[in-house]
């Protein structure tokens, strides 16, 4: 549309920024902001901080009093039009007297949409969308669950200057410097499930948790109480009980081919919830697994995990997205390559589109799109 003004930009651009307060914390909800304005004046913020607190509108609302009635509201998503843990965003808008909402996006999730129906059948004049293509931006794996019943996965790999990302023992720790392991600690944070596979757990024996102090954030505390759900494939059960990722607080999901699961974690201090995902051969059916998290409203999927797994989600074009982290050391042609796919001609190799480059301590970060 044509008829926005630079101030209706520079609104939708605050409410942006106000969105990505709740980057971390937000999930499995959207992030969105808002904006409330009068006369060229803002005279209310607001972003959605939690699941189960008030939504952006209502934040903002609250911080303009009785400035929001006539007033404009600037939201990033189309304000919601359904009862859940909190009342609908758009009736909130009506009850406050507010004049006009500019929208920067539609609700792309089915039982939250109609709130800009509801608000011009108010009376109440809607605008948009504005700057829609940030505000996608915002909640790419929210607009893939809605769309398409999966989640955003991204695989996260580390790998030395000639691709290596394991000693043929497995030795894999440490390959990168501090930094990228801070670096992963957010991408961990901002994520709703962190899969792994049993032979990295074996091996390494991870905790794939969020820790406070490596998140280097005066909010980091809160965000690591939120731990993501921590997903083991393991289609034989060898998890052992004393595995530190069971030990530690948060869910754990194990993933196995096996029928009627029979391990005994009961020494385990987080006794893990085990789900049978039945593939073809000794696998677990991974796009199953996938479409379980996302009905857990599971939208963003972080894969950390060895050469073979990682592969076999590529293989199965499960992923949308790699990030890469490598490091300035070489480890030899008999260490591990970087992915487990087995391809034979230059007809089968995957194209990826590079949409990122930059250095994160000594080791750089590369960030590669998948084609579809």
């Amino acid at each position: 549309m044509s008829d926005f003004t630079t101030f209706d930009r520079s609104c939708m651009a605050r409410a942006m920024q106000l969105a990505r307060q709740g980057w971390y914390t937000a999930r499995p909800n959207p992030r969105v902001g808002c904006v409330i304005a009068v006369g060229g004046d803002v005279v209310g913020e607001g972003y959605h901080h939690r699941a189960g607190e008030p939504h952006a509108e209502v934040n903002a609302l609250r911080d303009a009093g009785d400035r929001a009635r006539g007033a404009i509201a600037y939201v990033t998503l189309e304000p919601c039009n359904h009862q859940g843990r909190t009342g609908p965003c758009a009736q909130a808008l009506i009850e406050a007297g507010i004049g006009e909402v500019v929208y920067a996006m539609a609700d792309p999730h089915q039982a939250a949409s109609g709130g800009l129906d509801t608000l011009r059948s108010a009376g109440i004049k809607v605008r948009g969308p504005l700057l829609e293509a940030e505000a996608r931006q915002l909640n790419p794996g929210f607009i893939k669950r809605c769309a398409t019943g999966l989640p955003r996965v991204t695989v996260k790999l580390a790998m030395s200057l000639d691709g290596r990302t394991a000693m043929a023992s497995g030795e894999s720790q440490w390959i990168t410097g501090p930094a990228a392991r801070r670096d992963v600690q957010l991408m961990r944070a901002a994520s709703d499930a962190v899969i792994t596979g049993v032979g990295t757990v074996l091996r390494d024996d991870p905790a794939m948790t969020v820790r406070a102090p490596l998140l280097e954030r005066p909010d980091g505390e809160e965000i690591a109480r939120h731990q993501p759900l921590r997903v083991i494939v393991d289609s034989q059960l060898r998890t052992p009980a004393s595995a530190q990722i069971l030990q530690l607080p948060g869910p754990v999901l194990i993933a196995t081919n096996r029928v009627d699961p029979a391990q005994n974690y009961s020494a385990a201090l987080q006794s893990p919830e085990i789900l049978t995902f039945t593939a073809s051969g000794e696998g677990v059916d991974l796009e199953a697994l996938l479409r379980e998290l996302a009905r857990r409203e599971c939208s963003e999927v972080l894969v950390e995990a060895g050469s073979q797994l990682c592969g076999a989600f590529m293989a199965a074009g499960l992923v949308d997205q790699l990030v890469v982290y490598m490091a300035p050391k070489l480890m030899g042609s008999n260490a591990m390559p970087l992915l487990t796919l087995p391809l034979d001609a230059m007809g089968q190799s995957i194209d990826m589109k590079i949409t990122e480059i930059c250095a994160v301590g000594s080791d750089w970060r590369i960030t590669a799109r998948t084609g579809k």
